[in-house]
């Protein structure tokens, strides 16, 4: 048996997560994995030189045989609609979870690339000139027909997605329904145990369970995002945030602008400021989620609730409704998030999309970036490449739909926020692992300065043999 693997994206970059695991069995019989199907963004598109890493995957659609996905962040299954129009027919394998939150997420992914279009077609006959770019990816039309394939499976349940390849997923601790991936390979001569860690989370008391140890690998694909940092103690958050609230939106009077992902950032979030609401301490300011999908994911993280750590299920006991406490209001309405635009008095506003490349948070940051009574909190990590990248380098002046804006209103940054590890966590996350054990590790997802210093990181604890691949690198692991 020989078991091949290449990665096709988040290979030297964090987003477009995209790994082929070729299995070549002893009796001529293969069979190709293709773990994630994400979308680049960024830097990622910005250095690919006119050629869309999104457009072009790298491999055959029609070739691969199963797809497993370790969560429903779109840099891990943003492309799902586009590799089944091109050709992929098999079963999509996930957590229940994750299936659940595709189903909103994709379709809003969707939307959002119809919506960029036709702006940019009515921009672009408005100047009388033709519109340089290709059409949307995907539409709403070819969302179905993906969701369809999805199968799905609990943690801890092995499963066999092809013959003599079992699946077994485990907590990640990242977002809801979030896994890691593990393989047991067998063809009867040789047994290989692949592991691939999706997306790692924290071991701090938030919403879900901190990452559940896995069982011995041969071969292991880590993240590394935030390979090279440590995040903030978890007792400074709620004090940090009330900090923010109160020197912006009472002490100056401005706006505090939180670009969230919709699927866990905004619930952390809003599970933060109604603790500081239930306790008393949380300013009478009006607080809107200004994000139709922050709002249906919130829904479905109502419904796994059991999903939730120990101590926050005891919790909805005494608060059945973690996310939401007076002053807080929901917007689905366009004309309603239009309308905050005019709001002059003192509020937070939470919106799609943490990385600002997308969704209603672009135009809230146009209207709010040149005052200096209001301030912009990212609270998650920004790729280079992106708009939010671009505001926490410094820049003073931005272009929000090809227009010029001043920066003039305070730029902050909450990392403890991230639904990823930091270094050290991660180093414990691979704690549970026997580092001789190990023939490879692999690190993914993660810019140069990431990968080199978590590479040093795991070569101090045991590991033998860390390498970085690089987009489109063969490797033969056994």
């Amino acid at each position: 048996m020989a078991i091949h693997f290449t990665s096709h994206g988040a290979a030297g970059t964090v987003t477009g997560s995209k790994h082929v695991l070729e299995v070549h069995r002893a009796d001529g019989t293969s069979t190709r994995i293709l773990l994630d199907c994400g979308m680049f963004q960024g830097e990622a598109l910005a250095s690919a030189k006119g050629r869309d890493p999104n457009r072009h995957f790298g491999f055959d659609p029609g070739s691969i045989d199963v797809l497993v996905l370790s969560h429903a962040h779109i840099d891990h299954s943003g492309l799902l609609p586009r590799v089944v129009a091109e050709g992929y027919s098999g079963p999509i394998w996930s957590t229940p979870a994750t299936r659940d939150l595709c189903a909103i997420m994709l379709e809003d992914s969707a939307r959002i690339q119809e919506y960029d279009f036709e702006f940019d077609m009515k921009r672009a006959r408005k100047r009388g000139r033709p519109l340089d770019r290709e059409g949307p990816l995907y539409t709403s039309r070819d969302v179905p027909p993906a969701m369809e394939l999805f199968r799905t499976v609990g943690y801890a349940q092995p499963m066999e997605i092809a013959p003599g390849v079992t699946l077994t997923f485990t907590d990640a601790g990242h977002i809801l329904g979030s896994a890691a991936v593990h393989l047991t390979i067998d063809d009867g001569t040789q047994v290989t145990r692949f592991s691939f860690t999706g997306d790692v989370g924290r071991y701090v008391d938030r919403l879900l369970p901190e990452p559940v140890r896995f069982p011995q690998a041969d071969v292991i694909v880590c993240e590394s995002t935030y390979g090279d940092r440590d995040h903030a103690p978890v007792a400074e958050a709620e004090e940090e945030l009330l900090r923010h609230v109160t020197e912006v939106c009472v002490e100056r009077q401005g706006r505090l602008i939180i670009p969230a992902f919709s699927i866990g950032k905004t619930q952390e979030i809003l599970y933060t400021l109604n603790a500081l609401s239930n306790a008393g301490r949380l300013p009478r300011i009006p607080v809107f989620v200004d994000s139709p999908l922050a709002i249906s994911a919130t829904e479905v993280v109502r419904d796994h609730s059991a999903l939730f750590r120990e101590e926050v299920r005891e919790e909805l006991f005494r608060d059945p409704d973690l996310f939401s406490f007076p002053g807080v209001e929901f917007i689905r309405k366009p004309e309603h998030s239009k309308h905050l635009n005019n709001v002059k008095r003192p509020c937070i506003i939470i919106s799609a999309s943490g990385m600002m490349e997308a969704g209603r948070v672009r135009h809230h940051l146009r209207h709010s970036l040149p005052d200096p009574n209001n301030a912009v909190l990212a609270v998650g990590f920004c790729a280079p490449g992106t708009l939010g990248h671009e505001l926490l380098s410094g820049a003073r002046e931005v272009s929000i739909f090809g227009e010029p804006v001043p920066v003039n209103a305070e730029i902050l940054r909450m990392e403890f926020y991230s639904a990823h590890a930091d270094r050290h966590e991660l180093v414990r996350y691979l704690s549970c692992q026997d580092p001789h054990k190990v023939r490879k590790l692999m690190l993914v997802h993660g810019v140069e300065s990431s990968l080199l210093g978590l590479k040093d990181l795991f070569m101090d604890a045991g590991f033998k043999e860390v390498v970085i691949p690089r987009r489109g690198e063969h490797f033969v692991i056994a």
